[in-house]
């Protein structure tokens, strides 16, 4: 952090904050979701008592009660583990238990259903990236989103392309089969989630090789899948071993995108408040509603344009534009910082539960060849994009979550996960462009390559 007493505010671009020495905050063990343990306890005995008995209220409370109760005890359980709660323990908890437990029958379906319909028929998770995305973009320096935005590009374009034909070129070394591994594996992988990938391409597939769409889903969709857990665990690597070492100049930003010479103030992203008044709250959630109305108001007349991605570049054009006063700017940061810091557990187990099967990540590890191209392909567009990243004056570990990662995990859910287990929530917005832009770029590419091969 800079103050006006530091003797110097210009950050090289050969140098970055050494933190390989530093000790990772400790979370405190005496409170579950802000509550006291014993309190916290007879909410969640009381939550499972009224699931067991099927008399939990309706859709909005019962989400809210059901996936912040677990979603507090699985991150709580987590941070209790040293050194593992440092490369994403808790978020994999959050992630991959509550659909254990509902695969296993132990989660009524009447309450999996519910949270399914919390998430996603009353769009909570849409509610949630909102917060994250225009409070991001317009909390942060106008000067960073300048020149970090441009800058993405070329990782973006650089580790798609590139991680097609290298998987591609895996498949047919092993066996697998060139066409089989740049269409099966590569591309649903890099097309950032189902929306905009598994589900054209099968159609795709469908029409130009034959079969029944339905055919191609259950490898495509396997791909999405497992590629996305691999994605959430390489981000807990990448932030447990930037807590630790330095590996080279410009390897690890602690969250920070740029690694160029500048006023540290206008290029490093601002933590979120630690407090807000209940004014602020409100306006941000309204500035936040309205950028995503507007986007899908475009979203209708430009189809093409993912209405999320018509938000962000809206955001971004009131941001650089100055087109709020400062403090509605910050109000809309203030709810980006609520939503982050009480929300976040309470996602991840509605992601759990309404998106991840364990029957799908099951079925892609019992093809060891397939589970072996598909982590190739999360590992190639993570490497490709830290390095054309730092080329481009980015940090190593933060092009390489995105768009590395962000353009490898499962889409809006999946950038959740991913920037979670990486602690990097704030770079949202820059996820969400890859995910978007990168996804439309895949299948256009994907489109024009399928009557060639």
């Amino acid at each position: 952090m800079v103050t006006q007493n530091s003797r110097s505010t210009h950050a090289s671009p050969a140098t970055e904050p050494d933190t390989s020495t530093d000790k990772p905050d400790k979370p405190d063990h005496s409170t579950i979701a802000g509550l006291p343990v014993a309190v916290f306890a007879a909410g969640f005995v009381l939550v499972v008592v009224a699931a067991l008995t099927d008399t939990l209220p309706p859709p909005m409370v019962t989400g809210f009660a059901v996936a912040m109760t677990l979603g507090g005890l699985l991150m709580w359980l987590g941070n209790l583990v040293p050194v593992l709660r440092d490369f994403g323990l808790s978020v994999m908890l959050c992630i991959l238990v509550p659909a254990a437990l509902a695969h296993g029958g132990l989660v009524p379906t009447s309450v999996v259903d519910t949270i399914a319909t919390f998430t996603g028929d009353f769009g909570f998770i849409d509610f949630f990236v909102i917060a994250i995305v225009a409070g991001s973009i317009l909390g942060m320096p106008r000067k960073l989103l300048l020149q970090a935005g441009p800058r993405l590009v070329v990782p973006l374009l650089g580790c798609i392309t590139l991680t097609l034909f290298i998987v591609g070129g895996l498949g047919a070394i092993t066996g697998f089969g060139f066409r089989e591994g740049l269409f099966y594996v590569a591309a649903p992988t890099m097309a950032g989630g189902l929306g905009i990938g598994a589900v054209p391409m099968s159609d795709l597939y469908a029409g130009e090789f034959g079969g029944d769409p339905s055919g191609y889903m259950g490898m495509l969709m396997s791909a999405v899948v497992l590629a996305n857990t691999v994605c959430i665990l390489i981000a807990g690597i990448f932030n447990g071993v930037g807590k630790r070492k330095r590996l080279f100049v410009g390897f690890n930003g602690n969250g920070q995108l740029l690694r160029v010479r500048g006023n540290a103030s206008e290029l490093a992203l601002p933590k979120s408040p630690a407090r807000a008044d209940f004014t602020a709250i409100g306006q941000g959630v309204l500035i936040a509603c309205l950028l995503l109305v507007a986007g899908v108001l475009l979203n209708g007349l430009v189809p093409d344009v993912d209405e999320l991605a018509w938000s962000i570049l809206l955001a971004a054009v009131v941001k650089i534009f100055g087109l709020l006063p400062k403090r509605i700017e910050d109000a809309a940061a203030s709810w980006n910082g609520l939503a982050t810091s009480i929300w976040l557990p309470m996602l991840l187990v509605c992601v759990s539960l309404s998106y991840i099967s364990i029957d799908d990540v099951l079925a892609a590890l019992a093809d060891p060849l397939f589970l072996a191209l598909t982590v190739g392909s999360v590992v190639c567009s993570a490497l490709l994009a830290g390095l054309l990243g730092w080329l481009a004056k980015l940090n190593f570990v933060e092009a390489s979550i995105t768009p590395g990662l962000a353009m490898a995990d499962s889409g809006g859910s999946g950038d959740v996960a991913m920037l979670s287990a990486a602690e990097r929530i704030h770079l949202m917005p820059f996820a969400q462009f890859a995910t978007r832009i990168g996804g439309m770029v895949t299948l256009l590419l994907v489109t024009l390559l399928v009557p060639v091969f």
